[in-house]
């Protein structure tokens, strides 16, 4: 895919893109009725390799008539059956309804897109604690509201950083297993309930379709959509995290503070001398749409209505995908930015040692204990710092 509007959506690759969200369709059909014939509700010679049936171009046939439908998987069923036909199209899509394949299509889609920013993240973490363990003492200027407060160093600014990547990666870990959907018309499994001959059978083969697409087995969700909403929050999260780095990063390679740097900065088309800090801009965009993202699917979420919403349901669908595509852009931005950035930290020391008295605290302090001031004024910074770094490399060394 790509995407003028959107710097670098090229990063997020075949993640949530038409041809993958048709493929996991395809598959959530594929696993339905591999499950019916290995229940024996329909004959072995139903079986068939859906996917070798269609394909990326039928996307455009597809898209036309999902505005007839108000989805694609009515027009994607009658694809199916007219290509294969026999046996396999009577039993296609028996059970399900449209809303049970668009479910569990998300569900592949954004499974996929939550382990590419996992991974991305874990790269993150590697080059926050090379960042950490390099410059851990190396002096810097603590700001507070824009302005000189205290010293500090420039680890404890990198470890600030790596805290909240952890903690995202964090969220993403703590999701429930994306489920399947396969309720049938109104979530009752009424359909799959028929053809089987028992309430029992009906959820074996929601089951047996949730281990063949390696997701959770589930009971119906069709208007309880809190599994969007945690996804769209975890998203939200990353991207978060790395706002605060971009911002940090931009902030500081300002050109009258010049502490760091974009190892790859970004030109100007008028200026030929301006080095522009792109990535952390391309982040701090990402960050900054992101929650409005996710407002929207839990606006959605609230709206749900009836036993299949009209119009919050749909309206999640190309929400959760540019969230998505957003936030595994920017984790890929996130990583290229911590690998190349430079550090400058003579330009950190001069801007500490030029800044006006910082000692007033630490002289209130010294007050108060009856103590001399001491030549060294970071507090626990080490002791915080070595924290967040134990935290990192037991995270980093967990089987993945």
């Amino acid at each position: 895919m790509s995407d003028l509007l959107s710097p670098g959506d090229g990063r997020a690759g075949e993640l949530f893109s038409d041809r993958s969200f048709l493929a996991a369709m395809v598959a959530v059909e594929d696993a339905w009725l591999e499950a019916l014939v290995d229940t024996a509700v329909a004959p072995s010679a139903a079986k068939a390799d859906l996917s070798a049936v269609i394909s990326p171009s039928d996307i455009g046939t597809l898209a036309e008539g999902a505005e007839r439908d108000g989805n694609s998987v009515t027009g994607l069923v009658a694809m199916l059956r007219e290509r294969t036909g026999d046996q396999t199209a009577r039993w296609l899509h028996r059970g399900l309804t449209s809303q049970d394949v668009v479910d569990t299509a998300l569900m592949l889609c954004a499974r996929a897109t939550l382990a590419a920013v996992s991974d991305e993240m874990c790269l993150q973490m590697a080059q926050l604690v090379r960042l950490t363990e390099t410059h851990r003492r190396a002096p810097m200027l603590a700001r507070t509201l824009t302005q000189a407060a205290l010293p500090s160093t420039v680890g404890m600014k990198t470890a600030h950083w790596l805290t909240g990547v952890l903690d995202a990666a964090d969220t993403v870990g703590s999701l429930p297993p994306l489920p399947v959907q396969a309720g049938g018309a109104v979530g009752t499994l009424a359909a799959a309930t028929e053809l089987t001959g028992s309430a029992d059978a009906a959820l074996a083969l929601s089951n047996a379709t949730a281990e063949a697409l390696g997701l959770a087995p589930a009971m119906p969700w069709h208007t309880t959509r809190s599994i969007v909403t945690r996804i769209g929050d975890a998203l939200v999260t990353c991207c978060d995290a790395w706002g605060h780095i971009a911002a940090d990063v931009a902030t500081g390679s300002r050109t009258e503070i010049g502490e760091f740097t974009e190892g790859q900065a970004g030109g100007s088309s008028t200026m030929p001398h301006k080095r522009n800090p792109v990535m952390s801009v391309l982040i701090r965009s990402a960050a900054l749409n992101a929650p409005p993202l996710a407002a929207g699917l839990h606006v959605a979420s609230a709206s749900s209505v009836d036993e299949r919403a009209d119009g919050a349901w749909h309206a999640e669908w190309g929400t959760l995908r540019t969230l998505s595509r957003r936030t595994a852009a920017a984790a890929g931005q996130t990583t290229a930015l911590l690998t190349g950035l430079q550090v400058d930290t003579d330009r950190a020391a001069t801007n500490l040692a030029a800044a006006e008295d910082l000692s007033a605290e630490q002289r209130s302090m010294s007050d108060v204990t009856g103590r001399p001031v001491a030549p060294q004024y970071t507090g626990a910074a080490d002791l915080l710092i070595e924290s967040v770094l134990a935290r990192a490399r037991r995270r980093l060394e967990e089987p993945s």
